[in-house]
């Protein structure tokens, strides 16, 4: 089946003294994330539905983030709402230790649609406790200290999760005392490994990171931790091989392979999980966003037979008071139950194919800006580039203030051609929902095109031209 076309939006009748009463309280009392709370200005959003949301002043916009990559099946889909409020009319919460129906078929879904045997779940509330989780099993199971994670890769913002990740929203919690070490994962464009092909860059980065075992000593090495493709940090599609290389070199050395799939699962990248493009099962694999477009909040880790057996007469010392919360796992249930019977998974795959792919490259053969096109499915990246043939980053690596005035120049632009971006660094993703229709991407397409121009002006390209 295709997917049910999202139901027109409703007339947006602009009311502007009601926004300004929204921002007010929002100013006055809420703590925005990753924010210099005196330098935001956010949106006051009025309402949402399908692939589209807009303000109080009757701006409409196509959201290209998917909130932060996890509406999946798009805002208010009816089914999943429907589900959410009979739930909360039948049995709205009950404690994790009790066997409920909601929690019950949800891990059973779930554990249907995850690679290998991975069958047991444990829920958590969210990506980055389901981080903490797979990490604190990987440790009890090995006995070991140490976890190895890769630079260009985000994997939540908890204390273990954050000393994970590896970009520079790290810095500012990074003790050093974490146990994680980090080592370069493969991205040809901008290869630390001066290979000139994606055979040599994947053959390279899987000796990096067997040094890197070999020196920090195998036998102190608990997991080594990926995002099966990259997200925040670029949406860099692992070259064939690699994850297939990390996974015999995990098994080589007694190391826990554990795949983090919060961004890339259910779905995103045309498969529901990133691993079956690779063909690699993990001995434990997160998730979280995707798995109910996050209508409640819900995360979890899928988990091997070995893992779990480590814990069958062992009581596994971890919880959380929420895991398998009723209302996010009937919302899980019914995200499922929509995605397979409108083919969401399916659409994600063909239009990422046949529409966003070519589409993006075309935008990259005419705009001087856009150095790179990767991505799978509703998973996509440009990398924006001040110099197509040095490929020096439209703005410096981590820039903010003026030095990010092209980025912002061009988020600010997408947005008056009636799209929301999804901008990082020197990036633009294309993340909209999975069962986006052809007719919003073109639409998106068509915008994205329009922002690219202002993007255009900040090239050596376009200087030359304006000079």
């Amino acid at each position: 089946m295709t997917p049910q076309s999202p139901q027109s939006t409703p007339s947006v009748q602009p009311d502007p003294r009601a926004g300004a009463a929204v921002k007010a309280a929002d100013r006055a009392h809420v703590f925005h994330s990753w924010s210099a709370q005196e330098l935001i200005d956010p949106l006051a959003v009025a309402g949402a539905e399908g692939s589209y949301f807009w303000d109080y002043d009757g701006n409409r916009y196509l959201d290209f983030t998917s909130g932060l990559v996890y509406t999946n099946i798009g805002y208010q889909h009816p089914k999943v709402v429907a589900a959410i409020q009979e739930q909360a009319a039948h049995l709205s919460t009950f404690a994790p230790a009790f066997a409920v129906e909601a929690r019950s078929e949800a891990a059973r879904l779930i554990a249907e649609r995850t690679p290998g045997d991975l069958d047991k779940i444990f829920f958590t509330n969210g990506g980055a406790d389901a981080v903490e989780h797979a990490v604190r099993m990987a440790r009890l199971h090995t006995g070991r200290p140490k976890v190895l994670s890769a630079y260009r890769s985000y994997h939540g913002g908890t204390q273990q999760a954050i000393n994970l990740t590896g970009d520079p929203r790290r810095w500012a919690s990074d003790s050093g005392t974490a146990g994680t070490v980090h080592f370069w994962g493969p991205f040809p464009y901008r290869s630390r490994f001066y290979a000139d092909s994606e055979e040599q860059e994947c053959a390279r980065a899987l000796e990096h990171l067997e040094t890197t075992i070999a020196f920090e000593g195998p036998a102190t090495i608990a997991a080594i931790v990926l995002e099966t493709v990259p997200g925040t940090a670029g949406i860099m599609v692992p070259p064939a091989g690699y994850l297939a290389g990390v996974r015999a070199l995990c098994d080589r050395y007694g190391i826990v392979f554990v795949l983090d799939e919060v961004m890339a699962g259910f779905g995103r990248t045309g498969r529901w999980f990133a691993a079956d493009h690779f063909d690699v099962v993990p001995d434990l694999l997160t998730f979280a966003k995707g798995v109910n477009s996050g209508y409640v909040p819900l995360g979890g880790v899928a988990i091997s037979p070995a893992i779990a057996e480590t814990f069958g007469k062992r009581a596994y010392p971890g919880g959380l008071t929420y895991s398998g919360h009723p209302l996010a796992c009937a919302a899980a249930v019914a995200t499922i139950e929509v995605m397979a019977e409108e083919g969401v998974v399916e659409n994600a795959a063909r239009l990422g194919e046949s529409v966003v792919g070519p589409a993006l490259r075309e935008l990259a053969e005419r705009h001087p800006s856009v150095g790179e096109v990767r991505g799978l499915g509703m998973f996509w990246a440009l990398e924006l580039v001040r110099d197509k043939e040095t490929r020096e980053p439209l703005v410096p690596y981590n820039a903010a203030g003026e030095a990010n005035a092209p980025m912002a120049a061009f988020g600010a632009a997408a947005k008056a051609a009636g799209i929301w971006p999804f901008v990082n660094m020197n990036r633009t993703h294309v993340v909209p929902p999975c069962n986006v229709t052809e007719a919003e991407l073109k639409e998106g397409l068509a915008a994205l095109d329009s922002a690219l121009s202002v993007a255009d002006g900040f090239t050596t390209a376009g200087a030359a031209a304006a000079g």
